[in-house]
């Protein structure tokens, strides 16, 4: 018998059986998705890009087979096992990892000891060993770019499939808040796309009502998304041309409103950094852009009375988030006392039962879950992808040499600077993944930038150290 004939009584069997025993919609599902996993093992870049497209969109879109895990999460399996299979077969060379993805291997190494702690000393309901996988699944992506993304090409056609997945994103985000002007009316939709934790949307939206109701649920996180893609969308506006500047003009623009009525200070903080670093940078508009942002922020302000009550009250030291945040480092030390080894993954900060609190820090958050250790291995990644992708000089023209590069970096930078309000990119899964992603993205642009490119990065025109 031939090997096609093999394989597809083998298939008839196997889904025979699985018709018998499984409920008709979840094996038409099924049905639907074995050909495209077989596509994504096949072609692994198509993986890359299905979980670009579906992180964006809808970061939180589930699926269950035994436990529970995210559509973005699935594709970014499937593309490793595809990977993986390309190596066996010897169709993809050994992976050159430079110093930064060194580095964050050791970290994810080291990872697997305060996870073994966790496990003893915290008594709490969750999966540790599921969500340190979960974890180090969202790591990888820094590890995947060398692999797939070392053609301007490669990294050109991943950018538009970010920047799409997040154009869709602000559609249905603004269109929504703009007809009702109320969060709730996105739970329908995420329950749709099944979100998990129904009823800790319904307390979220309904906290948060007069706040941009978002796939990201929570107001916070999308400031800290936005944070991420608004810069790279703008930088791609700045060098492409035809609909895919029309593309990241369309992303910037929705984005930063999404920004403003997400209300995330953070966030708002994080690009008015990022602003005034590349005017000191004399990069091409960024000066108008800081006009144009609080020329636009003005006029959504006047047109959406909360917004104006959420911008008086977002900076003050009588603001009660502040308060808690205050609270959070005046305990914490009392944190690291009882868990200096960490807490590991059992949980999330604070442990249950424990009387103590969380910490909104990236930084501290690593120290928290991880050790002191842990945080200064997460430091020195972070240290060695600056010393990579650093502007060595004025950056006073944009282009194809340099574009993707900036965009990767100003974006980077501008979630780490959320970082000292905000802990969503230490631990939270998806959005950890995108940020190691243009992570790599930016490290495989600023290799390849040219030695003579307006303000070329330390890593230009060499190996990675």
């Amino acid at each position: 018998m031939k090997l096609g004939t093999t394989v597809a009584v083998l298939c008839g069997v196997l889904f025979g059986s699985l018709l018998l025993v499984l409920p008709p919609s979840k094996f038409f599902v099924l049905l639907a998705g074995f050909p495209a996993a077989l596509v994504v093992l096949r072609w692994p870049v198509v993986g890359l890009s299905l979980f670009a497209l579906s992180a964006t969109f809808m970061p939180y879109s589930t699926l269950q087979v035994g436990i529970r895990f995210t559509v973005a999460e699935a594709m970014l399996g499937l593309t490793w096992a595809g990977i993986m299979l390309q190596l066996f077969f010897q169709k993809l060379e050994r992976p050159d990892w430079g110093g930064v993805e060194r580095s964050l291997l050791l970290l994810m190494a080291f990872s697997a000891f305060p996870f073994l702690v966790g496990q003893v000393m915290v008594v709490a309901d969750g999966n540790g060993p599921v969500n340190w996988v979960r974890w180090l699944a969202n790591l990888s992506p820094l590890l995947l770019a060398p692999l797939m993304l070392s053609q301007q090409k490669q990294r050109e056609q991943l950018m538009v499939m970010l920047l799409l997945g997040n154009l869709a994103m602000l559609l249905l985000s603004l269109g929504m808040f703009i007809k009702s002007r109320s969060a709730l009316d996105m739970i329908p939709i995420l329950e749709k796309a099944r979100y998990a934790h129904p009823e800790a949307l319904l307390d979220i939206f309904s906290a948060e009502n007069a706040r941009l109701g978002t796939p990201w649920v929570h107001p916070n996180l999308t400031g800290g998304a936005m944070a991420l893609f608004v810069p790279m969308a703008a930088f791609h506006a700045l060098y492409q041309h035809g609909w895919r500047r029309l593309l990241g003009a369309a992303v910037a623009v929705l984005g930063t409103a999404a920004l403003l009525l997400s209300s995330s200070r953070g966030a708002i903080l994080a690009i008015g950094v990022m602003l005034l670093w590349l005017s000191w940078l004399r990069v091409p508009y960024a000066r108008a852009m800081v006009l144009a942002g609080v020329l636009g922020g003005v006029v959504l302000a006047v047109s959406y009375p909360p917004l104006q009550d959420r911008l008086a009250t977002m900076f003050s030291s009588d603001n009660a988030s502040t308060e808690v945040r205050v609270d959070e480092y005046k305990r914490f030390p009392e944190a690291v006392a009882r868990y200096p080894l960490g807490i590991g993954f059992r949980t999330e900060p604070p442990v249950p039962g424990s009387g103590l609190l969380g910490i909104s820090n990236l930084w501290l958050y690593y120290m928290y879950k991880l050790g002191l250790l842990g945080m200064l291995l997460y430091g020195v990644v972070t240290w060695r992808w600056w010393k990579q992708v650093r502007p060595q000089g004025k950056v006073t023209a944009i282009d194809a040499r340099n574009g993707m590069w900036m965009g990767c970096t100003t974006g980077l930078l501008a979630a780490l600077v959320t970082g000292l309000i905000d802990h969503y990119y230490s631990f939270t899964m998806v959005l950890v993944a995108l940020f190691w992603l243009v992570m790599g993205m930016g490290l495989q642009s600023a290799a390849a930038v040219p030695a003579d490119a307006p303000g070329r990065p330390s890593s230009s025109s060499r190996k990675q150290a």
